[in-house]
């Protein structure tokens, strides 16, 4: 059984917990998860699998439970203990019963303040985690009694890292500041050197601070938020939804970007980015998605 990013939303809205951030540790952070998969099992006795698409950013993943493994592109690793997720990539999550996931969703990591970290340098796959996390918060993590003590605890921790190294915010800043203007006004197309000239730097000091902050270069971040966005809109209003509102030449033209971005050997022969226009068809006709049927595997 996979559950499928965009296909089938109701798995990802009804089987994990989500806590979205607020304040200032948003410029950080996107959200605090975790999976709540205790009525699934009687349902999926020999497990499941959760694919998602590109995204930007990294996630920590905590380990709560048994054994999991985690494909990355066309790569598969056997995930015992805790890992470190650049998201830029196609990933696909294989669970087993007894899996208990706790994971971090962050835009940019405030490790990159204590350690001489480029993210540039971690792609492909999933990284230990330990060397990003001090050993002490991983184990009241996972002694924690909730989701919500979880979150709280991190919340706190990350809260006082911030407050630490408030002087040293400038690259971040720069880089969220063109994130959050490009998706509240649609605006992905905006040359680099424009990027760079409204914060008076250059624009190879500006792809440095992207790269050191996402792990990809200004284009490929924003192409990512664009598509993601485009699609958001679908699911969530498909009467209204315009390519030319995302900055499309036209409905081609955001065709074969959607066709991209759905692209992965694993799920060629599904080809979700039909799925998806056809579901847009069909809430537009004012007939049901069908958002929570599930694409059986052996």
């Amino acid at each position: 059984m996979r559950h499928i990013e965009f296909i089938h939303t109701d798995h990802f809205e009804d089987n994990y917990y989500r806590h979205h951030v607020q304040g200032k540790l948003s410029l950080f952070i996107d959200f605090f998860w975790q999976t709540k998969f205790e009525k699934l099992w009687r349902q999926y006795p020999k497990g499941f699998s959760d694919a998602l698409f590109p995204n930007l950013g990294y996630t920590y993943l905590i380990n709560m439970g048994t054994p999991f493994v985690m494909q990355v592109e066309d790569s598969k690793f056997n995930m015992k203990t805790d890992g470190f997720l650049p998201r830029p990539g196609f990933i696909e999550c294989f669970h087993q019963p007894g899996n208990v996931l706790f994971g971090i969703k962050f835009k940019v990591s405030p490790v990159i303040f204590e350690k001489k970290i480029d993210f540039a340098d971690y792609s492909g796959a999933i990284f230990p985690l330990s060397y990003l996390v001090e050993p002490g918060i991983l184990g009241k993590i996972k002694k924690a009694s909730s989701f919500e003590k979880r979150v709280q605890l991190l919340m706190e921790y990350y809260e006082r890292k911030l407050d630490k190294y408030e002087g040293s915010l400038q690259p971040v800043n720069i880089v969220t500041s063109i994130l959050d203007v490009a998706v509240k006004k649609n605006t992905y197309n905006v040359p680099v050197e424009q990027l760079a000239g409204k914060y008076h730097i250059s624009s190879r000091t500006l792809q440095r601070y992207f790269r050191a902050c996402t792990g990809v270069n200004s284009k490929t971040a924003l192409q990512i938020l664009r598509i993601r966005k485009a699609v958001s809109t679908i699911l969530s209003s498909p009467k209204n939804f315009k390519s030319g509102d995302f900055g499309y030449y036209d409905f081609s033209h955001f065709y074969k970007h959607l066709k991209q971005f759905f692209h992965n050997n694993t799920l060629k022969h599904i080809k979700p980015h039909l799925q998806l226009l056809q579901a847009m068809r069909r809430n537009k006709a004012g007939k049901n998605t069908g958002s929570s049927t599930h694409e059986k595997t052996k």
